[in-house]
C-alpha cells in the first residue's frame, strides 16, 4: 500500500475516532444527566465528581445544553450560527483536501474537523450542542465544554505552534 494511502486511511480513522468518542460522550450525558437549570455552588456542581482539589482544579460532569456559540454566546440566533458553522467546517474540508500542502498540519486540521462537525451533529441530534466538562480553577468557574471543543482548541493550539516550527525552518 502507498504512504500517501496508508496515511490517508490513518487520517480517516483519526478522525472516526474522535467523532465517535464525542458522540458517545454526549449521549451518555443526554441520557443518564439531567440538564441543569442553574448551576449549584459547590463541588460537584450538581453532576458527577470526577476530581475535587487536584492541583486546585476540581472536575465533574454535568449536562449543560448550548443553544449558542462559544459560552452561550449569540444563543437566540441558533439557526444562523448553524448556517455559519456548516460553511465554515465545509471551507476547512476543501482547505483539507485541496489546498493544504503541509503534511505536519493534517492532524490538527483533522482534530477541528472532527470537533466542528461534532458540534453540527448536536444540532441536529439534540437541537443544541450537549457540554459536559465543568472546571473549576481556584475558585474561577470555567464555562462547561464538550470533547468537541477540547479537540478545536488542541488543534487550534497544535496548528499554531506548528506553523511557527515550520517557518522557523523555512528560513
Amino acid at each position: 500500500m502507498k504512504k500517501s494511502v496508508r496515511h490517508l486511511w490513518l487520517y480517516c480513522g483519526l478522525f472516526a475516532g474522535l467523532l465517535l468518542l464525542d458522540f458517545l460522550s454526549k449521549w451518555w450525558v443526554q441520557s443518564h444527566l439531567v440538564p441543569m437549570q442553574w448551576a449549584p455552588h459547590g463541588y460537584p456542581y450538581g453532576g458527577i465528581g470526577v476530581f475535587a482539589n487536584f492541583l486546585g482544579i476540581e472536575m465533574s460532569i454535568v449536562h449543560v445544553g448550548n443553544r449558542g456559540a462559544a459560552w452561550g454566546s449569540f444563543s437566540g440566533m441558533h439557526l444562523p450560527l448553524l448556517i455559519m458553522r456548516m460553511l465554515i467546517t465545509g471551507l476547512l474540508l476543501i482547505y483539507i483536501l485541496i489546498w493544504n500542502k503541509v503534511k505536519q498540519q493534517i492532524v490538527p486540521l483533522v482534530m477541528i474537523l472532527a470537533g466542528a462537525i461534532g458540534n453540527i451533529i448536536d444540532c441536529f441530534v439534540y437541537g443544541h450542542v450537549v457540554d459536559m466538562i465543568h472546571l473549576n480553577f481556584g475558585g474561577y468557574s470555567y464555562p462547561v465544554f464538550n470533547l468537541a471543543d477540547t479537540y478545536i482548541c488542541l488543534g487550534v493550539a497544535v496548528f499554531i505552534v506548528q506553523s511557527f516550527i515550520i517557518k522557523k525552518k523555512c528560513k
